[in-house]
């Protein structure tokens, strides 16, 4: 086969009926890109694969927690996510009580710092610099990653490096790639080609980019031809595996 661009070797996208069949080799420790921005665009049917193969300590990344019983607040319930690397969390209780009391690793990172560190992963770009951040404790390091259980902190952030452009200070992020990224879509055609829907989008796409492999969960499959190629978001190259996911309940954050 060829390989084009930073891309690896990639033959064809393999579907799949069954969510958890799709998941199912991720193993203990896997570092998985979820897709999302709130409770928008997140792949539901894949989320409740993770659930019944009860993988555990996985590093997610995603720009939320989910919320308390739903989303990726369903794999905190079951203790299965060991650290997030997350944006915003404030709707979800439970991974509060889990990161003051010990029990979870949660790197925040200010959202569209994430979102690029997400781009240049998948763009081979190892680092950048930012202005975002400077003269906080993102710059500074010492932000709690994780609390020990009598409240002193365990693990803290890294202060990062720091350099000065054109009379401006910048501050050096590294880019973030999965083991696996889990991502919605709306349709695919059967070649493997994905379109999103609206704001659906979001993380979504540079998160196909991003991962070693890449599965899709879609609502509906289409013939080859359906889609104009200046339509199609995300080209078959980044689809590893792709489901068309059932009983989607779109529930609103």
């Amino acid at each position: 086969c060829g390989c084009y661009f930073s891309t690896s070797c990639h033959r064809s996208t393999k579907f799949y009926t069954d969510p958890v069949e799709a998941v199912k080799d991720i193993p203990n420790g896997a570092t998985i890109l979820v897709g999302g921005f709130g409770l928008c665009g997140i792949p539901e049917n894949l989320i409740g694969g993770l659930l019944k193969t009860g993988v555990k300590g996985i590093t997610a990344v995603s720009n939320n927690a989910g919320v308390d019983n739903f989303g990726l607040g369903l794999l905190l319930q079951t203790k299965q996510i060991k650290r997030m690397v997350s944006s915003y969390v404030g709707e979800n209780a439970e991974f509060e009580r889990q990161y003051l009391s010990g029990e979870l690793e949660v790197e925040l990172t200010p959202q569209g710092t994430l979102a690029e560190r997400i781009r240049a992963g998948g763009a081979g770009i190892p680092a950048f610099y930012t202005s975002t951040g400077y003269g906080t404790l993102v710059q500074e390091g010492g932000a709690p990653i994780k609390y020990n259980t009598d409240g002193t902190i365990a693990i803290a952030s890294q202060p990062r490096e720091v350099r000065e452009f054109d009379g401006r200070h910048f501050i050096l992020e590294k880019s973030i790639t999965g083991d696996f990224a889990l991502v919605k879509a709306w349709k695919a055609d059967r070649a493997g080609n994905i379109i999103f829907r609206k704001t659906a989008r979001n993380f979504n796409q540079p998160m196909c980019k991003a991962a070693k492999t890449t599965v899709v969960e879609v609502e509906e499959i289409v013939d080859i031809g359906a889609f104009a190629p200046e339509d199609i978001h995300v080209p078959k190259i980044y689809v590893d595996r792709l489901i068309q996911g059932e009983k989607f309940e779109k529930r609103i954050e």
